[in-house]
This record gives C-alpha cells, sequence and structure tokens, in this order.
C-alpha cells in the first residue's frame, strides 16, 4: 500500500470542565492529528498529545517531527514509513506515535479489528474535593455505571487521605479505588501517604514520584499499604523488566504514545503479562481517536479498567459515528470503524500542514 498524502493538524479543545492533576490543571487539550490517505482514497488517523512538563518532547517537537516526517515520507509504501518512523521511537515517541497509529490505521492493522462485541469497563476520576459533593458525584457515577474511581492525589498528604477517606466512606465496597499521584510527591511525601492508607478497597497507588526516580519509588512501594503502579516510569520493555523486580510493584500502566505504537504497545503488554504484572492500558488526555486505538489493543490484557477515558472530557467528540459508551463502558462492536468529522477539524484547527507526493500533486 502507497501512502499518496500526510495531512499533520493541531487542535485545540476545550474542556467540559477543569482537569486537575498534580503538576498543572487542563483547560483544553491541544493533540497533533496525523491523517495518512493510501493510494485508494482510504484515510488512517493517530494523535499525541504533548502535556507540558511530562516528557522531554514538547508539542511543538511533535509537530515539527510530524512535518519533517511527512514531507519525506509522503508517497512511499506504508512498510517503509514503518521502518523510517520505528526507527525514531526511542527519540520521540509520542511524535512517532501519531505516526505510526494512522499507519496502522490506514493499513488495516488486525488489532484493530473487532469480530465479537467487546466491552472495555473505563475508570472514572472523582472531581469533587469537598465530603458532600464526592459522596453526591460518587452516587451519580454509580448510577451511570462505573465500577472503578480514580482518586488524584499528590498535593497535600493530610488533604490526599482525607480525600481517599472520603471517597472510601461514600463507596462503601461498592466499587474499587485507584489513586495517581502523577508524579507529585517527594520520597518523604509518598512515604507518609503509602503507609498512612486504609487499604480497604483500594487497588492500586499509582506512580508517586517522578519518572526517573526508581528508588524512591520501590521505597514506596516496599511500604505501601497498597500496590503500587509505575506509569511515567514505563516507556517500553527495560522498565517493565527492571519494575517487576520491585517488591511491591504489582501494575504497570502503558500509554500507546509512551511506548510508540500499536505494535509496541503489544510487545510491552504480553512482556508485563508474562512477567506477572497487571496491565493498565489508556489515556486521560486523548481524544476518540486514541481512545478507540487503546481500546482495541487492550483486549485480553487489562487487569481491570482502563484509563481511556479522555474522548469523554472535551466538549466536541472528533468522531462523525461516536465511539459507542454505555455504563461505564466502551463498546466495540463488530463492524464499527470511527468516521472523523472534518468540520470539527476545521473548527478547532490551529495549524495544518500538507504533504502530498510529487506524482499526485
Amino acid at each position: 500500500m502507497v501512502i499518496r498524502e500526510i495531512v499533520v493538524r493541531q487542535l485545540r479543545l476545550p474542556l467540559v470542565k477543569p482537569y486537575k492533576v498534580s503538576f498543572r490543571t487542563y483547560t483544553e487539550f491541544e493533540p497533533v492529528i496525523v491523517e495518512m490517505i493510501a493510494a485508494d482514497g482510504r484515510s488512517g488517523w493517530g494523535e499525541a498529545y504533548v502535556p507540558a512538563g511530562s516528557t522531554r518532547e514538547t508539542a511543538e517537537s511533535a509537530w515539527q517531527f510530524c512535518c519533517a516526517q511527512a514531507a519525506r515520507l509522503a508517497g512511499r509504501p506504508a512498510e517503509d514509513i514503518r521502518a523510517q518512523i520505528d526507527g525514531e521511537v526511542e527519540q520521540s515517541p509520542f511524535a512517532a506515535c501519531a505516526m505510526l497509529s494512522a499507519l496502522a490505521m490506514v493499513t488495516r492493522h488486525p488489532a484493530l479489528a473487532v469480530n465479537e462485541e467487546t466491552r472495555i469497563p473505563l475508570l472514572v476520576p472523582v472531581s469533587a474535593t469537598e465530603q458532600a459533593a464526592i459522596a453526591e458525584e460518587i452516587e451519580d457515577r454509580l448510577a451511570q455505571g462505573y465500577r472503578t474511581f480514580k482518586v488524584k492525589v499528590g498535593w497535600d498528604v493530610a488533604a490526599d487521605l482525607r480525600r481517599v477517606r472520603w471517597v472510601q466512606q461514600a463507596l462503601r465496597g461498592r466499587a474499587a479505588i485507584t489513586m495517581d499521584a502523577n508524579r507529585g510527591y517527594d520520597l518523604q511525601q509518598g512515604l507518609q501517604f503509602a503507609s498512612a492508607l486504609d487499604p480497604e478497597g483500594i487497588l492500586l497507588f499509582e506512580q508517586p514520584c517522578e519518572a526517573d526516580e526508581w528508588d524512591a519509588n520501590a521505597r514506596i512501594a516496599g511500604a505501601s499499604k497498597v500496590p503500587l503502579m509505575l506509569d511515567e516510569s514505563i516507556r517500553g520493555g527495560r522498565d517493565i523488566e527492571r519494575a517487576a523486580t520491585l517488591p511491591g510493584v504489582r501494575y504497570v500502566k502503558l500509554k500507546l504514545k509512551r511506548v510508540g505504537g500499536v505494535d509496541r504497545a503489544l510487545d510491552a503488554m504480553r512482556l508485563a503479562k508474562r512477567l506477572g504484572l497487571g496491565i493498565c492500558l489508556g489515556d486521560g488526555v486523548a481524544t476518540e481517536i486514541m481512545c478507540w486505538t487503546e481500546a482495541c489493543v487492550s483486549r485480553g490484557f487489562l487487569s481491570g479498567a482502563g484509563d481511556m477515558n479522555g474522548f469523554l472530557k472535551p466538549r466536541a467528540r472528533l468522531l462523525a459515528n461516536p465511539l459507542p459508551f454505555e455504563r461505564g463502558d466502551i463498546v466495540l462492536r463488530p463492524g464499527y470503524w470511527p468516521e472523523v468529522d472534518r468540520r470539527l477539524l476545521r473548527e478547532h484547527q490551529m495549524r495544518e500542514s500538507r504533504h502530498a507526493a510529487l506524482a499526485a500533486a
């Protein structure tokens, strides 16, 4: 298959409500979207949102990478493009993922084929901060079908512990709890938080310290009352192997954009499963394009709910046939294939760069 044209876009998507994590509060997403158009006219889509401070990449470097590669590779066979971009994953995984995911979609990668209906349960973040509001939010979310609640922590240890207790009290064992510090704690804060937890109903505690602070994360895992999951620390196979050696680390969190696309994510999940680690997959700051891809790829690997819930946060859904979502689950149905709403693309587009094969220009 020849890819005759590659279009790179960057969007600005305002959120329904602010999304707060330890290192920032999001009010909009600004993903880089890659479209690859084959000689037969079919399109494939990929994306990567690079939040400031989450990686050495930036939104601008991802944009420049995708534009430069598109200029070089438009008009080339899909296999040549795959080989070229795969060689760049170590340096620019987020941007490379946008290119490789578009290629996986346009070439109809087997991992994206749905032959039988599959439901992927999703984590839901707890947004409220006061006890009464938390109780009300949880009742609403339980009624909507959610069964795993994610509590963002990583600010003030005492306040974080208090909020976790309020969530436990509101749930009364009716659903599971995960907690995510998003690298917000230092070693002492992480130790204080993890050792003071009441484990009732808590499935795991995610990424207390910075990605490269392996010793600190390991010490917290050893002291924690609940299992630890590493997220930003996990970039590929070597990190998964290292995580598997740490007492108290029982889970790894993967994102396609962090490991570099569909095939590398599948390899990473197979390795984690072989090493006995539980697996969570998903990106909470992504559109329907990436969330659909990750839902498809996650089948058969998840240890619980997935985290590919970013598509529920922007006001605008990018697909003309919105990703089916019922009772807290993404529903993958046979015959469903995402169709991007080009009107919405135009409405939310910040910039665009088109690159076509010379013969098709």
